[in-house]
């Protein structure tokens, strides 16, 4: 299966099967996590100058800032809206 982008934004592209997590940017724990992501080098930037609305984590451990809503993202991730086995078993 060849790997799928999703678009997040500005032109930013991320693989689809290497993200884990869709999590809003207002808790303090994100706040220290993305702080601890740029200390390490590990903080990618795709917001082009605006607000940070989600926050992608990736198996790597990368740590990406999009201005898109986490909703939104999530519905280009899934569009059908629903998770089947075969989606987990890949």
């Amino acid at each position: 299966m060849s790997p799928k982008l999703v678009n997040i934004g500005f032109g930013n592209s991320v693989v689809s099967m290497r993200v884990i997590a869709i999590i809003s940017p207002n808790a303090a724990p994100v706040k220290r996590l993305r702080d601890e992501a740029r200390d390490d080098k590990r903080l990618i930037d795709a917001t082009q100058g605006r607000r940070t609305r989600s926050v992608l984590i990736t198996d790597s451990n990368h740590v990406i800032l999009s201005s898109i809503q986490c909703e939104t993202l999530s519905q280009r991730f899934n569009p059908e809206g629903t998770l089947s086995v075969r989606g987990i078993e890949e």
